[in-house]
């Protein structure tokens, strides 16, 4: 059913100086499963971009693009997008990035820092805005509060087919964990899954994809 695939997964980082960057708490687990996964389904070709991680698929048919920061992501998930099937946006991309970078080591100085940020290319909605009739894009979500609500805006917004939402708490700490409890959310309704490994969570996640290519 499925030709080519893009998976992107891990964190972006975004320089500040050459020592320091700003990114987030991304191990890159899920994309990687969901790379396994494609593997294990016979996908003929799958595209994995990914920040800085060390979960990277092998596999036949697998080309991994390592990128380090959201505009490096969106140069790669842009050349391969006009011919992919299913695009799976994994990756926590950094919402911002610092407005200058500075050449030499920022020195410690007063207490206090202030540090000015530009926001990066949203690249889930960009990709909404581009996608085929017959193209299904996957987006991700992490939220703490009116997480299911959040989910659906961002699903409409987006032009998604398919938002897998993360309840970041203290019980579902999701970042760099070994399982996670997500919800399915479609145009059709929302469905809680029970907290299960990343790998098993894949194989659903994917089972759902499925279906809606049958649509």
């Amino acid at each position: 059913m499925f030709e080519r695939v893009i998976v992107t997964s891990g964190p972006t980082i975004e320089p500040i100086d050459p020592v320091r960057f700003i990114s987030n708490r991304s191990s890159g687990k899920s994309g990687f499963q969901l790379a396994s996964e494609a593997v294990k389904r016979g996908i003929e070709e799958i595209i994995f971009i990914s920040g800085p991680t060390c979960h990277m698929p092998t596999g036949t048919g697998v080309t991994v693009l390592p990128v380090e920061t959201a505009l490096e992501m969106r140069t790669q998930l842009f050349r391969y997008v006009d011919d992919a099937d299913v695009v799976i946006m994994a990756a926590a991309v950094s919402d911002y990035r610092a407005a200058l970078y500075s050449t030499g080591k920022i020195k410690k100085g007063p207490d206090t820092l202030t540090l000015q940020l530009v926001k990066n290319p949203d690249l889930l909605f960009e990709l909404g805005q581009e996608k085929r009739a017959d193209q299904i894009i996957v987006g991700y979500a992490a939220e703490t509060h009116d997480i299911l609500e959040n989910a659906r805006k961002k699903l409409k917004n987006k032009n998604l087919d398919l938002l897998v939402l993360n309840e970041i708490s203290s019980q579902n700490p999701v970042f760099g964990a070994e399982d996670n409890q997500v919800y399915l959310v479609t145009a059709e309704g929302s469905r809680r899954l029970e907290k299960m490994g990343k790998a098993t969570l894949a194989v659903t996640i994917w089972d759902e994809i499925y279906r809606l290519g049958r649509q």
